[in-house]
């Protein structure tokens, strides 16, 4: 039998186009105004804050997209973004595009609920609202960083995973093809790819998808470690794992517990603390970027003794490595107790100010001027950079003043909206427990489709905690694969007065009409 939409011509006009977008806005009215409301904040953001907020890492992701060449400290994907847009000469393209991801990765989270997970309209916008109305996302989306690009990169993995249960090959490679990018972008990209390659072996996808993801992923990390090694004389991503490793464990290491031998060991000794443990800073990059207060006791200048600019080298890097790992191994439970320390950090009502004034500060949509010495605003830093200066490579990269503006009254709505509208950390708590019960209760079925979005979700917060310290940005990658997972869940209790579709149980993934 033919049906009536096989007979019906369809009209490709322009008032046919309109009249069809009309329709499905119609549709999916209630996800396309929380849509509007989210786009119109960060447009007013973008008035307020232009041409864009600024971080400490932000100046190094300017001067690789400047000089190109691979970074000792982190990946350089989010530089090569920037150098992509460099020709337009515009940090406010640059926040716009990021503006875009924010809103795409809501996007994508309300299709795969909707349909592949036949919640409700209203259910799965539920799910997204954290993405598109989270001031801290949205203040994220504004500052020169590679998280808002991550973000969308792991929301895309997952999305791609779940939403095809039979996966074919082709699909296999852009899942790896988007792993590399997630990895090249932030080096916890790794272990995403770890929890995809074993989610896929669980669910016995088959031997050519799961061979086509690691080749696609395997191909441009292999490159660009190919490039660092011509730089650096090692075949590696960065310079960095084993310092910021270190910095972790100064807090509690004691060479005393270690037994370090100064004679045999004399590379291992160098990295002691004096400081006795309750003397030491509470917060642990202070053990890789602190300067000290020139005393000799080492707070601070320990990683200079390795010499001026050689802290981001290979030899450091390593025998910063083996002294962390002594700590851990010699110290477990101090280990345990600062990691779990962190960890909870996440899940507290109000913001603590953590790791410092400083640090919180840039997170804060402020709506007045940061003042120097002579009342006057202040302008970019001028540290050092391959080959320039981090305040002239930024005036280079915009041909034009690079310093965040303040515009009333856009600052003012803004820092007012952020003192209410965001995802506190005991509802963050909160939404992990319901994904952990989701997965629990398909134990049977290893945790069904919930069991991805959750991991990646606990373990992007216990990463942090585990290998550096605990960041307030580093939360945000979690919350939409949290919320996620939460809505899988729920799906029976959301669905609640409709009937499931045929066929559909709590633990599988199905599709509904369009």
């Amino acid at each position: 039998m033919v049906s009536v939409a096989e007979i019906t011509p369809v009209d490709h006009s322009a008032p046919g186009r309109t009249a069809r977008a009309l329709a499905f806005l119609r549709r999916h009215r209630v996800f396309a105004a929380a849509f509007a409301v989210g786009g119109v904040l960060r447009l007013v953001t973008m008035l307020g804050y232009g041409p864009a907020m600024w971080f400490n890492d932000s100046y190094e992701y300017v001067s690789v997209a400047l000089h190109p060449r691979p970074h000792p400290i982190r990946p350089d994907g989010y530089g090569f973004w920037l150098l992509l847009l460099k020709p337009f000469h515009s940090f406010t393209l640059v926040v716009f595009t990021q503006h875009l991801m924010g809103l795409a990765t809501a996007a994508l989270m309300y299709a795969l609920l909707r349909r592949k997970f036949a919640l409700p309209k209203w259910g799965a916008t539920l799910a997204a609202a954290p993405v598109l109305f989270d001031a801290y996302q949205i203040q994220l989306e504004q500052m020169v960083m590679s998280d808002t690009m991550f973000i969308l990169l792991v929301m895309g993995v997952i999305t791609l995973v779940l939403w095809n249960r039979r996966m074919s090959w082709k699909i296999g490679a852009v899942v790896g093809l988007l792993l590399a990018l997630t990895w090249l972008t932030r080096s916890i990209g790794l272990p995403i790819l770890a929890l995809v390659a074993t989610y896929l072996l669980i669910k016995r996808t088959g031997w050519k998808p799961i061979v086509a993801v690691l080749t696609a992923c395997a191909i441009p990390v292999v490159a660009y470690m190919g490039w660092f090694a011509t730089n650096f004389g090692k075949f590696a991503m960065t310079n960095s794992d084993g310092l910021i490793l270190y910095m972790r464990t100064a807090i509690f290491a004691d060479c005393n517990k270690m037994h370090i031998d100064t004679y045999k060991e004399l590379q291992l000794a160098l990295l002691c603390i004096n400081d006795p443990v309750d003397e030491r800073k509470d917060y642990a990059q202070w053990y890789l970027w602190g300067q000290g207060s020139g005393d000799g006791k080492g707070t601070g200048e320990v990683l200079h003794r390795w010499g001026a600019n050689k802290k981001f080298t290979e030899f450091t890097n390593e025998a910063a490595s083996a002294f962390a790992t002594r700590a851990i191994t010699s110290q477990p439970g101090d280990y345990l107790a600062v990691v779990a320390r962190d960890f909870f950090r996440a899940f507290h009502w109000n913001r603590p100010i953590f790791p410092d004034p400083s640090t919180y500060n840039m997170y804060e949509f402020k709506p007045y001027y940061d003042l120097d010495e002579n009342g006057q605003p202040k302008r970019l830093p001028k540290w050092p950079s391959i080959g320039g200066r981090t305040d002239t490579d930024a005036f280079a990269y915009e041909q034009g003043p690079p310093e965040t503006r303040i515009a009333h009254p856009w600052a003012d709505i803004m820092s007012a909206y952020q003192k209410v509208f965001y995802l506190r950390g005991i509802m963050l708590g909160g939404i992990l427990l319901i994904g952990l019960y989701g997965v629990v209760v398909r134990w049977r079925r290893l945790g069904g489709p919930v069991v991805l979005p959750w991991l990646g979700a606990f373990g992007l917060i216990l990463a942090p905690a585990a290998t550096a310290e605990f960041d307030y940005r580093y939360l945000l990658p979690a919350v939409p694969l949290a919320c996620m997972a939460a809505a899988i869940t729920l799906r029976h209790g959301l669905i609640w007065g409709r009937r499931s579709p045929k066929n559909s149980s709590a633990s599988e993934p199905t599709t509904v009409p369009a």
